[in-house]
């Protein structure tokens, strides 16, 4: 399995350097040109691959954090348990095909005893220093045939130069270090997250950079990545390989082109963080470049790993939903891992993973095309061998049914072997010819005439359409209609399969709020019961108020307190999404305690319940929540928004 991996990135490798040539229907004399933009070598085994997975496990996690400040203790890190392989292991079962480790998260700390900062594993504990983590993930992804990449944040809340061009330097001397040691990568992976405030070296300030210039992207970066990792595709915001899909919910859109013009809000330059967004989740049917979408989730509903989330795992069934609607409409399906303070996945994961390996396994086991025959009304300049449709069965993402030049809207009867019951249908075209198919409709035979029964825009790589209900049929028809000749590689009938799966969970009493009243409220405006009322769709939405500012609640009896948690806003808009707080708590409503001050990391991003545990009981019958600061301005007056707020008892 090593060697068949190692082998694929070498010839990809001088695939792109021009070193190879192949001969194929694509090659054909007879072959239809290219449509539009066409992907790389890269970009081609990217797509192959579907499914792979991304690790957060830093310094953060042993703070029980979502983002790390950059101030924990380098020796804070030491996961007495650590098992790369474990974690391996567990994502192939899954039918994931590669692992990005995060060498380096907002926190600064390098999983690699890097020469570039003093704030990396060799002033940890863990293996006596000698330790090299991001090696152990690369060796354990290898011995389980997954692909190997990397993702080093830019932003760099540890780093005393940060902002100025010594960091900038640094930061391309550390993928140059990456580079060069962990043998072949599939992807370089870059966020949009620059800049904010951090510890800086000590310096515990807010620190803004021009998201557009200050990197050199272009200029210096990224030509380092094409250089010496030319099987890599670069992920970010804008690609240039790979977009991010613009939500951190896994879906991308239901029309979602693999083309796309990345532009800057302005209009001009675009660059990771500094993009006009509008376009992410759909691509564009004119784009000018191969740039498809990667939906990033996290297994959890937070990237890091947090206790009190093990039993908020997300399900075989929930990750399969997951699967259709990214590699299912041509994206990539990239899942969040991560591993707990021992250094191993929780067994939640662990059995999630599992289940949702063996149903795509038994879902995908038998294809009721097979077999099939087929009628098209128009098989290009007649040559069945090498654009027939029987090539649509052949299980070639590559070989083809084609049609002439002049026939843009074909259609082709498939007459099942045996009459079969599926709910799952599976497109796909040969994407090296460019995305060609605007839409595709499916009808069935059905009371002796044709009958419409699902249809598909942007098929590409990979079109998977899911039907409300299952279908039984004999014979189907497909009607294509695409601005060219058509080049479909694969067409599939399946079923879905069940899962089954149950979790270890993790049970928190919340304090009934029915006796709840406000002692004060300098957050003005909206109806504050709605944050109270148990429904998540609702929102206590203030008036635009001076920060920080805050309400107080007595709870009606004195209660002993764990916990707390904030759920934002869950209606899709980013407007006073809350960055920054203070919880304080009395027992007489006249003297306070503050029992948790900090911040909601990736809110914007990822809107999940934020729950913050005090660490230790607490006697209180009143408690003060400050909102300092919310997310995307840089304001001191803001609206503040609240979907649900809870205290916890245990």
């Amino acid at each position: 399995m090593v060697f068949d991996y190692l082998g694929k990135l070498m010839v990809l490798s001088l695939a792109a350097m021009g070193g190879l040539a192949g001969c194929n229907a694509v090659d054909h004399q007879d072959a239809p040109a290219p449509y539009g933009p066409i992907p790389t070598e890269a970009q081609l085994n990217w797509h192959e691959m579907e499914m792979y997975c991304l690790i957060h496990f830093t310094p953060t996690t042993f703070q029980n954090k979502e983002w790390g400040f950059g101030d924990a203790p380098a020796e804070l890190f030491n996961p007495k348990h650590f098992d790369a392989y474990q974690i391996a292991v567990a994502a192939k079962a899954g039918g994931f095909n590669g692992l990005i480790s995060v060498a380096k998260h907002h926190d600064g700390y390098c999983l690699w005893p890097t020469k570039t900062t003093e704030y990396n594993i060799s002033h940890s504990p863990w293996r006596g220093g000698k330790g090299d983590m991001v090696k152990e993930f690369m060796e354990a992804a290898h011995k389980e045939g997954m692909q190997f990449g990397v993702y080093v944040s830019a932003w760099d809340r540890n780093f005393p130069k940060y902002g100025d061009p010594e960091y900038a330097a640094a930061y391309r001397e550390q993928l140059r270090e990456l580079y060069s040691n962990y043998g072949p990568l599939f992807i370089s992976w870059h966020d949009g997250a620059n800049g904010g405030d951090g510890f800086y070296g000590g310096a515990n300030e807010a620190r803004r950079i021009d998201r557009s210039t200050y990197y050199q992207w272009e200029e210096k970066t990224w030509p380092i990545t094409r250089e010496m990792q030319p099987t890599a595709v670069i992920f970010s915001d804008i690609g240039p390989d790979v977009r991010w899909v613009g939500n951190e919910k896994g879906i991308a859109g239901e029309t979602s082109w693999a083309t796309f013009t990345p532009v800057a809000p302005d209009g001009g330059k675009p660059a990771p963080g500094f993009i006009d967004d509008r376009f992410l989740g759909s691509g564009q049917r004119d784009g000018k470049y191969w740039i498809p979408a990667e939906c990033d989730v996290p297994q959890r509903p937070g990237w890091f790993y947090h206790p009190e989330q093990d039993d908020a795992v997300k399900t075989p069934d929930q990750l399969f939903d997951l699967y259709l609607k990214s590699v299912g409409r041509g994206a990539a399906f990239n899942l969040g891992l991560a591993p707990n303070m021992d250094g191993v996945l929780h067994p939640n994961d662990v059995a999630s993973l599992k289940g949702f390996g063996d149903k795509l396994n038994r879902t995908f086991a038998e294809n009721f095309a097979s077999g099939a025959s087929f009628n098209a009304s128009n098989i290009r300049k007649n040559q069945g061998k090498h654009f027939g449709p029987t090539n649509l069965l052949d299980d070639d993402r590559y070989s083809y049914w084609a049609t002439d030049d002049d026939v843009t809207q074909p259609a082709l009867i498939v007459e099942l072997k045996d009459e079969s019951t599926f709910d799952l249908i599976r497109l796909r075209e040969n994407i090296k010819l460019g995305q060609r198919l605007d839409s595709v409709w499916v009808d069935v035979w059905k009371d002796e005439t044709w009958q419409p029964l699902v249809m598909a825009t942007s098929i590409g790589s990979c079109r998977l359409i899911a039907l409300e209900e299952p279908v039984t049929t004999k014979q189907l028809r497909l009607r294509l209609f695409a601005p060219v000749a058509v080049a479909l590689s694969d067409f599939g009938l399946f079923r879905i399969a069940a899962s089954a799966f149950e979790t270890q969970t993790n049970e928190r009493k919340a304090v009934d709020p029915s006796k709840w009243n406000i002692q004060n409220n300098l957050l003005d405006g909206g109806n504050p019961a709605l944050a109270w009322d148990g429904n998540k769709e609702s929102s206590w939405l203030t008036n635009e108020v001076d920060l920080p500012n805050y309400v107080s609640i007595d709870m009606g009896s004195l209660q002993t307190l764990t916990g707390f948690g904030y759920l934002p806003r869950q209606d899709g808009e980013g407007a006073g999404l809350i960055s920054h707080y203070v919880f304080e708590t009395s027992v007489d409503g006249n003297r306070w305690e503050a029992v948790a001050r900090g911040e909601f990391s990736n809110i914007v991003a990822n809107p999940i319940l934020q729950f913050v545990d005090f660490g230790k009981p607490v006697q209180a019958r009143y408690f003060r929540f400050t909102v300092e600061a919310v997310a995307n301005t840089s304001s001191n007056r803001s609206a503040v928004s609240i979907a649900e707020f809870e205290v916890y008892t245990k």
